[in-house]
């Protein structure tokens, strides 16, 4: 049960740091952006790595050039209220209901600002957590779901695949974004393609494919072809588009009040 704001919120240029409790003992902070002319929706955005971005009332501590936590404003731009979420306090699994259930927490937080649709937005490690709640929540759950850079293949550090989440239960509109040159390996371009039918449940689905940019040290972080350096602005426009353009009664949860089961 979310018990609302622990503290006033407070803001960080135009950027509002809020921190809910989730579960008994347990917190969930996130940062809020809003854009200054109409809503459309709003997104939740999830980093990659451990999750952990440190925030706070003075902002972001770590993780800024992740793909999604750095194109935050050109989501806002597009007309969408942002959410980026930190680790919850515990920092549990992302493929855990416990997980899903701190989010259930932040969706219910835009549900006080507005009637407007919730998309979830995942890249990298992050992919896991987006999926892992869109199956997990159903009438309190997101209205759909966009797949960045997924990781689709284990990793001798990290068990955690978007495989460890029950993906025929998501039900939702589906976008699965990715480069054709990833060489993150376990993120391969084939994973993303294969990913498609798992997905087998979900009203629409497509596979956006990127190439071109830059790629700088390491493939598996963000200033590569595996974070879209170089293509930030084209794939965020191109994944703003399938969001605004998806119908929101595709989602079978769409109309159904808030409450009962997940």
């Amino acid at each position: 049960m979310v018990l609302g704001p622990l503290a006033p919120s407070v803001h960080a240029s135009d950027e509002e740091f809020r921190i809910i409790s989730t579960r008994p003992g347990v917190t969930q902070p996130f940062l809020l952006i809003r854009p200054a002319d109409q809503v459309v929706a709003s997104v939740i955005l999830f980093a990659g790595g451990d999750g952990r971005l440190g925030l706070s009332s003075q902002g972001i501590s770590h993780g800024e050039n992740n793909f999604l936590v750095r194109n935050r404003k050109g989501f806002v731009a597009e007309g969408f209220v942002v959410v980026v979420v930190d680790a919850a306090s515990d920092n549990c699994l992302r493929t855990s209901a416990a997980h899903a259930e701190d989010i259930k927490g932040v969706i219910s937080e835009l549900k006080k600002i507005g009637d407007m649709p919730v998309w979830l937005i995942g890249t990298s490690r992050g992919t896991i957590s987006a999926a892992n709640v869109a199956a997990r929540l159903k009438n309190c759950g997101p209205d759909g779901l966009v797949l960045t850079s997924t990781v689709t293949r284990e990793s001798k550090r990290d068990l955690e695949t978007v495989y460890g989440v029950p993906l025929k239960d998501i039900r939702v509109p589906t976008l699965v974004v990715h480069h054709k040159n990833d060489d993150c390996p376990v993120a391969p371009y084939e994973g993303a393609v294969a990913l498609r039918k798992s997905l087998k449940h979900v009203p629409k689905i497509d596979l956006l494919t990127f190439a071109g940019g830059n790629s700088l040290g390491d493939p598996c972080e963000s200033m590569s072809h595996h974070g879209f350096l170089g293509l930030d602005a084209e794939v965020v426009t191109a994944i703003a588009s399938w969001i605004k353009t998806t119908p929101r009664n595709l989602s079978p949860y769409h109309g159904r009040p808030e409450g009962g089961n997940n």
